[in-house]
């Protein structure tokens, strides 16, 4: 065989070898790439995204986007020319596998914990646009959940409203924990509570629950250290003065929790926030208006501009990776709570957009 044909033909099995090494060695990476970008102020799926009724809504106009992020499913094992093509797209971050599933989190746990963040961010949106335009919303704390197997479980439940721990009132969801972690493990504790069923009923009625009950639970040592604990997550829950309810399939996590709180404000107040402008953004939000930082910036960057934004509300604690690589055409806004994100947007509404405040790689 000629020197020249048995050279292209160990270098053709030489790449077909490296093929099937790239197609068939896998990877423990995953990938993050533009998902899907929804304006608060319109409708998803056929159907509005903010549906509010019992008070007065005011027309809208422009975008008020929350952006998302795709990422490839925890069973999914990339492979190597994968892995390749996804560290040098413009369009796609890979990230080690542990990164998006963590202690090997399965896909299901991933989802039904991502449909919690997503709940909750709900709440929280609607309490911070609502406090946001002086609007009162009651509050209380309730059981969140019952760690199955725990002294609490059978004795306490989800929904109960906690008015008091061992006679001590009971003001937020970290006051429990404080006047529990005062006993020894052990040691008895009692919760003087509004059983759920009463609670649902009263808030129905529209009074005050009329039954208390005091539980006793015992308690036991944490696994971790020797904290008393009874086996409960307090949270908080709200009493609306009307109904506002948000319609949006298949998004989870917390992050669109600004953008929804901003598309209430927008509808229950006169006029527009926008002026008309496209404006997308992140981030979490608080009962109290404040902007938390979230993940897969760069993605929701890439995902709006391609959507036709303009602007983009970034939390400050995103600001510096956000504008290492911002889309042309996208002017990125820092926000530390909602009431920063209204004062942006009556600047980008009248024009003033000069006194931004900017986001920076320092």
């Amino acid at each position: 065989m000629p020197r020249r044909t048995a050279t292209m033909l160990a270098s053709t099995l030489v790449f077909i070898a490296l093929l099937c090494a790239g197609v068939f060695f896998k990877v423990p990476y995953a990938e993050m790439s533009p998902g899907p970008t929804v304006n608060t102020l319109g409708s998803a799926g056929g159907e509005p995204v903010l549906q509010i009724s019992g008070r007065e809504t005011f027309p809208t106009t422009g975008h008020l986007n929350m952006t998302t992020v795709r990422v490839t499913g925890a069973d999914y094992r990339m492979n190597l020319f994968e892995a390749m093509y996804g560290w040098i797209a413009h369009d796609s971050v890979v990230v080690p596998h542990e990164t998006l599933y963590p202690d090997g989190k399965t896909e299901e746990q991933s989802t039904q914990e991502n449909a919690e963040e997503f709940s909750q961010s709900q709440e929280s949106a609607k309490v911070a646009a609502l406090r946001e335009l002086d609007i009162p919303v009651k509050s209380r704390v309730v059981v969140a959940t019952v760690v199955k197997g725990s002294p609490a479980e059978g004795e306490l439940h989800a929904g109960d409203v906690i008015r008091a721990v061992d006679d001590v009132r009971i003001e937020e969801p970290g006051d429990v924990a404080e006047q529990v972690v005062e006993r020894k493990p052990g040691e008895p504790v009692v919760f003087t509570i509004v059983p759920a069923k009463e609670a649902a009923a009263a808030e129905k009625a529209g009074r005050e629950p009329k039954t208390t009950q005091k539980v006793t639970v015992r308690t036991v040592k944490a696994e971790d250290d020797d904290r008393a604990i009874v086996g409960i997550q307090a949270g908080t829950d709200h009493t609306f003065p009307f109904t506002i309810d948000i319609h949006l399939a298949d998004v989870g996590g917390p992050s669109a929790g600004l953008m929804f709180s901003l598309g209430i404000v927008d509808k229950l107040t006169p006029g527009d926030l926008t002026g008309g402008k496209f404006v997308a953004g992140t981030g979490t939000i608080d009962d109290a208006g404040k902007v938390g930082p979230i993940g897969g910036i760069e993605m929701k960057l890439v995902g709006a501009r391609k959507a036709g934004a303009e602007y983009f509300l970034t939390p400050s604690a995103n600001c510096a990776s956000a504008a290492s690589d911002i889309p042309d055409g996208l002017n990125l806004v820092k926000v530390d709570t909602i009431d920063d994100a209204k004062r942006s947007l009556e600047k980008i509404r009248k024009g003033d957009t000069a006194g931004l405040p900017a986001c920076t790689t320092g």
